[in-house]
């Protein structure tokens, strides 16, 4: 869409053919007297020693998982044990590649990674910066427990032991683990070592890693970033959205020279044959190597590479190439690391869809016999100092677990002492300070045509003679939302806006009109139609330290990005034990006229879901304010805006819609009308239509009502409803989802529990019929109208009001709910 890319047909009209550039596969060249110059005989050493602690620890968890002991100690794990046996010289490799600002996101079978991240990260940061590191996580409650039972001669030995000790405990959900036993073994994660959250969902870090390399890029921070994930995610599509958006062709056609070029990710795949028991080559997926997908990204195959996974030096010469490319700017690679996994996809697994034979065969490519062999052929090792090393390891890791299993040393998490501790992590309710001077822009605000039109409107929907404004004269909700974006993108440079048409388009919508002249591409663009890497780009970039807004366009849209909002954005403040923040607002339009798949309200689906806050204006005041809060807060918000709203003007505040910057809490419903008789309790745009049924309701029937708008889901504050059916004793709730498993079922039952010695009679939901929405010639016969509202109220509340039936809906409501329709 840019006008700056002409797009001519003289170009594509060429009889051509496309060539690929070649791939290499498994091209390291084995030199192992230059291996000793760059790495010394002693980090060859290091290498192999690291790789032995990785292959112990895995065993500690398969022997506490299928025997209930280890080296004679006894423990009952209870939790998951994906373990990566066999791959050990992937993530070692990797690691020995790595600086400690380079950041690793890793998969569910990542404790592999996490050590061998951890310990590199160790032996390259100076010991007050590992003491400061210490001292800092949770007060040193972990160090001192280190530094009392396992206390090393050097503060690099004190590190590692923090490190494997930190992990197990969290593997054990102790209080003492690094995420407060709230992430556990698939999602464990220490960010001043460089691990970032490891994920349980397969994939899931490739779009998350490629937002953290956005953001190490616009921040100016240096390393890169590591997406680590299976054979198997190649074929999850948010692998491809994710691989796509970080080789988008905009970073280098569009944007500014100082951020020119692809992001700094890199794509690495564990590649060990086998997705659980499904084999990748020959079965499940159809390329031969995983490399070759490389071709569909973009011109230079993102430097994709087959490597030999069981050789960690291999691995290691791959990482460092690709690191130079990144950091230079022509990121995104990849790089297929091959190797094999010669334990079981997880404990419960029997290998009966791998042959003996097989397994054997890879046994003489066990990657620790393979180096230890050739470190003893250099003269480096001998076997007596290999197996003194093993033995080493051994009696080390059998005095961690006795530490971890210990629940005086490493207490377990005591949810009977605080029984909403989980709670509590759900939200950190925190916001930050917008800074006071403004940030770059590609020109003066005041220059902007749009923000001149909307300074001659009215504030106030209203003329002084009591008409009406239309949109073109008084501020709409599209116009409000417009103001709190604005203020926030030109006050907080962490703040990126992106998604599907937000920049010359204005958004599908136009709240975004005119900013694309005053913001550059590397603070408002256009995203792929990707809606997962819309929203796992966003979250990544968050954990990285920024601030994201993004625009699905289509609440029905959110299918296409469930994981990353329902597992991703929701979870990682919880399961990080509050350590991490994910300030990141996701509007999502409510269709109208569309039909079936674009009018569909799902906000029920997103406040079921723990760990989003949930908001939905109806006004452009609330609008405004509402928007302001969900970007000055460190809490992930899906924000729903109605089609059928944005050219509303402000009906209820005299004063207006305020032309300086303000906020709103979200969480308080707010009283429209007041009343005495029956309340209405309303959700989004069915807001007008209570207004409407109040006024004939009281005109024609007497019957007073007031009426309140939630404007939020979640959180929601009961006492402002409890206290209206004090007064009126019975209430009706009224939205435009579908009934069945609506929100307002929620808020009915509770409002009945909270509420039942006042109630006259049981609260009554009004929602839209659990079919399909339909196109615009039927809407009205689907969304609840001012009728359906008055036709409820007078027939079922006030039975003795009751007239001639005036809804449309021609149906026994009963009927059709023991029907289950």
């Amino acid at each position: 869409m840019p006008k700056e890319i002409h797009i001519d047909p003289r170009t594509f009209k060429v009889r051509s053919t496309l060539k690929a550039p070649s791939i290499p596969i498994h091209a390291y060249d084995e030199n192992i007297e230059a291996e000793r110059a760059r790495y010394g005989d002693e980090g060859l050493l290091q290498i192999l020693r690291d790789m032995i602690i990785i292959r112990e620890f895995e065993t500690i968890l398969a022997s506490l998982k299928g025997k209930g002991a280890y080296c004679g100690i006894e423990f009952n794990y209870k939790g998951p044990a994906h373990l990566s046996i066999g791959q050990e010289a992937a993530a070692v490799g990797a690691a020995a590649s790595l600086e400690p600002h380079d950041h690793i996101f890793g998969s569910h079978r990542s404790h592999g990674e996490f050590i061998a991240k951890g310990l590199s990260a160790i032996r390259k940061l100076p010991d007050d910066a590992l003491r400061l590191i210490m001292e800092s996580h949770e007060r040193g409650t972990l160090l001192r427990t280190v530094e009392t039972s396992l206390q090393g001669p050097k503060t690099s030995e004190t590190a590692e032991n923090f490190l494997l000790l930190g992990l197990l405990s969290e593997i054990f959900m102790r209080s003492t683990g690094f995420n407060r036993g709230m992430g556990g073994s698939m999602h464990a994660f220490f960010p001043p070592f460089g691990t970032y959250p490891n994920n349980a969902i397969v994939g899931a870090s490739a779009g998350i890693a490629t937002g953290a390399a956005l953001r190490k890029k616009l921040a100016g921070a240096s390393g890169i970033t590591v997406a680590n994930a299976g054979d198997g995610s190649t074929g999850c599509g948010p692998v491809w959205e994710a691989m796509n958006f970080a080789a988008m062709a905009q970073f280098e056609t569009l944007w500014a020279d100082a951020f020119k070029g692809g992001l700094p990710v890199l794509f690495f795949f564990t590649n060990n044959f086998y997705a659980m028991g499904g084999q990748t080559i020959g079965e499940t997926m159809g390329w031969d190597r995983l490399s070759r997908i490389g071709l569909a990204v973009n011109q230079q195959a993102i430097h994709a590479e087959t490597v030999d996974g069981t050789n960690p030096l291999a691995v290691a010469d791959a990482v460092a190439r690709k690191r130079e490319l990144l950091v230079q700017g022509r990121g995104p690679a990849l790089l297929d690391v091959e190797c094999y996994r010669s334990s079981g996809h997880s404990t419960t697994d029997i290998n009966s869809y791998r042959t003996k034979d097989e397994m054997q065969a890879w046994e003489q490519h066990d990657p620790i016999i393979l180096f230890s062999n050739r470190l003893q052929e250099a003269g480096i090792v001998t076997a007596g100092q290999v197996a003194e090393l093993r033995e080493q390891t051994t009696d080390r890791m059998r005095s961690i677990t006795a530490i971890a299993v210990d629940p005086a040393l490493t207490p377990p998490v005591d949810i009977h002492a605080d029984p909403t501790l989980i709670g509590k992590l759900m939200f950190s309710n925190t916001n930050i300070e917008l800074p006071s001077q403004e940030v770059s822009l590609l020109k003066p605000v005041d220059e902007v045509s749009r923000i001149r039109q909307d300074a001659k409107k009215s504030r106030y929907g209203f003329a002084e003679d009591g008409a009406k404004l239309s949109p073109m004269r008084a501020i709409t909700l599209r116009d409000a939302l417009f103001e709190s974006v604005l203020h926030h993108m030109t006050h907080d440079g962490s703040l990126v806006a992106y998604g599907e048409e937000c920049r010359e388009w204005g958004g599908a919508f136009g709240v975004y009109r005119g900013l694309a002249e005053i913001l550059p591409h590397d603070r408002l663009f256009n995203s792929p139609i990707s809606e997962a890497a819309i929203v796992a780009t966003a979250v990544g970039f968050a954990l990285e330290g920024g601030r994201a807004l993004v625009e699905l366009m289509y609440g029905d849209f959110l299918g296409r990005a469930g994981d990353e909002v329902f597992n991703q954005m929701a979870k990682w403040q919880s399961m990080s034990g509050g350590e991490l923040k994910v300030p990141v607002v996701l509007r999502c339009s409510i269709g109208s006229k569309y039909g079936a798949q674009h009018s569909q309200d799902w906000t029920a689906l997103c406040a079921h879901i723990p760990g989003l806050k949930v908001v939905y204006p109806a006004t452009p005041y609330d609008a405004k304010g509402l928007l302001a809060s969900a970007l000055s807060g460190n809490d992930p918000v899906v924000f729903f805006e109605s089609q059928r709203l944005y050219d509303t003007v402000e009906e209820f505040r005299n004063e207006g819609v305020p032309t300086g910057y303000y906020q709103l809490p979200i969480g308080e419903p707010d009283c429209k009308r007041a009343g005495e008789d029956v309340t209405i309790l309303t959700v989004g745009p069915s807001l007008y239509s209570a207004l409407a049924a109040a006024e004939e309701l009281e005109s024609t029937f007497g019957i007073s009502v007031e009426v309140i708008d939630a404007r939020s889901l979640v959180p929601f504050n009961y006492e402002p409803v409890l206290a209206s059916i004090r007064k009126t004793g019975r209430i009706v709730l009224v939205s435009e989802a579908s009934e069945r498993g609506s929100f307002l079922m929620t808020l009915a039952a509770n409002i009945t529990r909270f509420g039942y010695e006042t109630l006259h009679a049981a609260p009554r939901v009004i929602g839209s019929p659990n079919w399909i929405v339909p196109g615009a010639e039927m809407e009205s016969t689907y969304f609840p109208q001012k009728d359906d509202i008055i036709d409820v109220i007078t027939s079922e509340l006030f039975p003795g009001q009751r007239s001639n039936r005036r809804s449309i809906r021609d149906w026994d409501d009963r009927e059709l709910a023991r029907l289950g329709l």
